[in-house]
C-alpha cells in the first residue's frame, strides 16, 4: 500500500476497526497520514491492525473497548480532545448480527443485542463525537450501508435501517453547516457478517476491504 501524507495531522476516529471494511477504512486513513484511534472489542485483532499500520508506514492508538458502553465512550472521547483538541474523521462501522431466525420466531434478546450496537451505540456515539469534529475544517463522518437484503435477518435489518435514518437525518441537518456526512455502500465482500447470510457462496467473487476502503474514501480526501 502507498503511503503518503494528504491527511497528515489530521486525528481519525475508527469505531469498529477490528476487521473487515472497518480495519481496512483504519489502515487506508493511517497509510494516508492521519493518527487513528481504532475502537474495538478484540484487542488481538486491534494489535494485528496496528501492526499492519505500521508496516504502511502509519500511526495508531489503540482504544480495545465496547461502543455499547457510553462511560468508555465517553471517557476515550474527552481523551482525545484532552490530547489532540478535536478530531477530524470519524468512521463508525461497529455492528451486531443475531442469529438468522424466520421474522415471526424473533425473540426479545436478539432483538435488544441488535438495538444495542445498531442503534443505541451509534446514538450515543453521534452525541460524544460530532463536537469533536464540528470544530475541525476538514470534519467527515463515515458510515456503511447494505446493498444487499437478506432473508431471516430481522433484527438486523430493522436497526440498519434505523441506524440508515440516522444517520440521513443528520446528513441533511449539516448540509449549509457541516460535518461533511457519507453513507457509504461498500461491494459485497468476504466477511463474517456476510459468510453468516450466504454460506455456500463463492467468496473469491467478493471485493477486498482493502480494496473497497480505498475506493469509497479516496474520493473524499483527494
Amino acid at each position: 500500500m502507498t503511503n503518503n501524507t494528504s491527511l497528515n495531522g489530521q486525528i481519525a476516529l475508527v469505531t469498529g476497526a477490528s476487521r473487515g471494511i472497518g480495519a481496512a477504512s483504519a489502515l487506508w486513513l493511517a497509510s494516508h497520514g492521519a493518527h487513528v484511534v481504532a475502537v474495538a472489542r478484540t484487542t488481538g485483532a486491534l494489535e494485528e491492525l496496528d501492526d499492519r499500520i505500521q508496516a504502511a508506514g502509519g500511526q495508531a492508538t489503540l482504544a480495545p473497548m465496547d461502543v455499547t458502553d457510553p462511560n468508555a465512550m465517553a471517557h476515550l472521547c474527552r481523551s482525545i480532545h484532552d490530547r489532540w483538541g478535536r478530531a477530524d474523521i470519524w468512521v463508525h462501522s461497529a455492528i451486531h448480527v443475531s442469529a438468522l431466525t424466520p421474522a415471526p420466531h424473533i425473540t426479545l434478546k436478539d432483538l435488544d443485542k441488535n438495538i444495542a450496537t445498531n442503534i443505541r451505540a451509534m446514538s450515543s456515539l453521534l452525541g460524544l463525537v460530532a463536537p469533536l469534529i464540528t470544530p475541525s475544517p476538514n470534519a467527515a463522518a463515515i458510515f456503511f450501508d447494505d446493498e444487499w437484503d437478506p432473508k431471516f435477518a430481522g433484527p438486523y435489518a430493522m436497526s440498519k435501517a434505523a441506524q440508515r435514518a440516522l444517520v440521513q437525518q443528520w446528513q441533511a441537518e449539516s448540509v449549509k453547516t457541516g460535518p461533511a456526512i457519507h453513507l457509504l455502500r461498500p461491494a459485497p465482500m468476504p466477511t463474517a457478517t456476510r459468510a453468516r447470510f450466504y454460506p455456500g457462496e463463492d467468496r473469491t467473487r467478493l471485493a477486498d476491504p482493502n480494496t473497497e476502503a480505498a475506493r469509497l474514501l479516496s474520493p473524499l480526501f483527494a
